[in-house]
Protein backbone atom coordinates (compact mmCIF):
# COMPACT_ATOMS: atom_id res chain seq x y z
CA UNK A 1 0.00 0.00 0.00
CA UNK A 2 1.31 3.46 -0.94
CA UNK A 3 -0.56 6.59 0.11
CA UNK A 4 0.32 10.23 -0.53
CA UNK A 5 -0.42 12.63 2.35
CA UNK A 6 -1.25 16.32 1.84
CA UNK A 7 -1.94 18.11 5.12
CA UNK A 8 -4.34 21.03 4.73
CA UNK A 9 -3.10 22.51 8.05
CA UNK A 10 0.63 22.49 7.20
CA UNK A 11 2.60 24.90 5.03
CA UNK A 12 2.51 24.08 1.35
CA UNK A 13 5.59 22.24 0.03
CA UNK A 14 8.05 24.52 -1.78
CA UNK A 15 8.37 22.05 -4.66
CA UNK A 16 6.53 19.29 -6.50
CA UNK A 17 6.32 16.80 -3.64
CA UNK A 18 3.79 15.79 -0.97
CA UNK A 19 4.00 16.37 2.77
CA UNK A 20 4.43 12.65 3.32
CA UNK A 21 4.17 9.22 1.74
CA UNK A 22 2.98 6.19 3.64
CA UNK A 23 4.14 2.75 2.51
CA UNK A 24 2.60 0.00 4.62
CA UNK A 25 3.08 1.07 8.23
CA UNK A 26 6.00 3.38 7.40
CA UNK A 27 5.35 7.11 7.08
CA UNK A 28 8.04 9.26 5.46
CA UNK A 29 7.65 13.02 5.95
CA UNK A 30 9.24 15.43 3.51
CA UNK A 31 11.44 18.10 5.05
CA UNK A 32 9.42 21.00 6.42
CA UNK A 33 10.23 24.26 8.12
CA UNK A 34 8.34 27.04 9.89
CA UNK A 35 6.36 28.56 7.03
CA UNK A 36 2.59 28.97 7.44
CA UNK A 37 0.03 27.73 4.98
CA UNK A 38 -1.25 30.43 2.64
CA UNK A 39 1.34 33.02 3.64
CA UNK A 40 4.63 34.22 2.23
CA UNK A 41 5.69 35.52 5.65
CA UNK A 42 7.88 33.17 7.65
CA UNK A 43 7.40 33.12 11.43
CA UNK A 44 10.43 34.43 13.26
CA UNK A 45 12.11 36.13 10.29
CA UNK A 46 13.24 39.61 11.30
CA UNK A 47 13.39 42.32 8.63
CA UNK A 48 14.64 45.89 8.54
CA UNK A 49 12.57 48.84 7.30
CA UNK A 50 13.45 48.05 3.68
CA UNK A 51 12.31 44.44 4.05
CA UNK A 52 15.79 42.89 4.11
CA UNK A 53 16.27 39.91 6.40
CA UNK A 54 18.45 40.85 9.36
CA UNK A 55 17.95 37.84 11.61
CA UNK A 56 15.51 35.33 12.97
CA UNK A 57 13.78 34.30 16.17
CA UNK A 58 14.87 30.68 16.34
CA UNK A 59 12.46 29.69 19.10
CA UNK A 60 9.49 30.95 17.05
CA UNK A 61 10.76 29.05 14.02
CA UNK A 62 11.16 25.84 16.05
CA UNK A 63 7.61 25.92 17.38
CA UNK A 64 6.20 26.71 13.92
CA UNK A 65 8.18 23.82 12.41
CA UNK A 66 6.98 21.36 15.03
CA UNK A 67 3.41 22.61 14.45
CA UNK A 68 3.79 21.73 10.76
CA UNK A 69 5.16 18.28 11.59
CA UNK A 70 2.24 17.71 13.99
CA UNK A 71 -0.27 18.73 11.30
CA UNK A 72 1.26 16.27 8.84
CA UNK A 73 1.25 13.46 11.40
CA UNK A 74 -2.43 14.13 12.18
CA UNK A 75 -3.33 14.21 8.48
CA UNK A 76 -1.77 10.76 8.16
CA UNK A 77 -3.55 9.41 11.24
CA UNK A 78 -0.28 9.30 13.19
CA UNK A 79 0.88 10.71 16.54
CA UNK A 80 4.13 12.06 17.94
CA UNK A 81 4.62 8.67 19.61
CA UNK A 82 4.83 7.06 16.15
CA UNK A 83 7.95 9.02 15.18
CA UNK A 84 11.04 6.78 15.07
CA UNK A 85 13.63 8.95 13.34
CA UNK A 86 14.24 12.70 12.99
CA UNK A 87 16.80 14.52 10.90
CA UNK A 88 17.16 18.17 11.90
CA UNK A 89 18.81 20.73 9.65
CA UNK A 90 19.92 23.92 11.43
CA UNK A 91 21.72 26.87 9.87
CA UNK A 92 23.61 27.81 13.06
CA UNK A 93 24.42 24.95 15.44
CA UNK A 94 26.59 27.02 17.73
CA UNK A 95 23.87 29.57 18.40
CA UNK A 96 20.73 27.42 18.15
CA UNK A 97 21.52 23.86 19.27
CA UNK A 98 20.66 24.34 22.96
CA UNK A 99 17.37 26.04 22.11
CA UNK A 100 16.57 23.28 19.61
CA UNK A 101 17.24 20.57 22.22
CA UNK A 102 14.97 22.29 24.75
CA UNK A 103 12.08 22.69 22.30
CA UNK A 104 12.61 19.23 20.76
CA UNK A 105 12.19 17.75 24.24
CA UNK A 106 8.77 19.40 24.57
CA UNK A 107 7.49 17.61 21.45
CA UNK A 108 9.53 14.42 21.18
CA UNK A 109 11.55 13.97 24.36
CA UNK A 110 9.15 11.35 25.70
CA UNK A 111 9.17 9.45 22.38
CA UNK A 112 12.90 8.66 22.37
CA UNK A 113 13.14 8.65 18.57
CA UNK A 114 16.52 8.42 16.87
CA UNK A 115 17.82 11.81 15.82
CA UNK A 116 20.53 13.35 13.67
CA UNK A 117 21.21 17.08 13.76
CA UNK A 118 23.37 18.72 11.11
CA UNK A 119 24.35 22.25 10.27
CA UNK A 120 23.71 23.41 6.73
CA UNK A 121 24.81 26.61 5.09
CA UNK A 122 21.29 27.48 3.97
CA UNK A 123 17.84 26.02 3.36
CA UNK A 124 15.54 26.51 0.32
CA UNK A 125 13.73 29.48 1.88
CA UNK A 126 15.04 31.98 4.47
CA UNK A 127 14.52 29.66 7.43
CA UNK A 128 16.86 28.48 10.19
CA UNK A 129 15.40 24.99 10.76
CA UNK A 130 13.94 22.12 8.75
CA UNK A 131 12.85 18.69 10.03
CA UNK A 132 12.60 15.40 8.16
CA UNK A 133 10.85 12.58 10.03
CA UNK A 134 10.05 8.91 9.70
CA UNK A 135 7.21 7.31 11.67
CA UNK A 136 5.94 3.78 12.09
CA UNK A 137 2.16 3.68 12.39
CA UNK A 138 0.76 0.49 13.95
CA UNK A 139 -2.48 -0.96 12.61
CA UNK A 140 -2.60 0.95 9.32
Amino acid sequence: MRRVIIATDAAEPVGPYPHAVQVGNWLFLSGIGPRRRGSTEIPGVLRDREGRIIGYDFETQCHATFANVGAILRAAGARWEDVVDVTAFLTNLERDFATFNRIYAQYLGHVQACRTTVEVQRLPTPIAIELKCIAYVEGQ
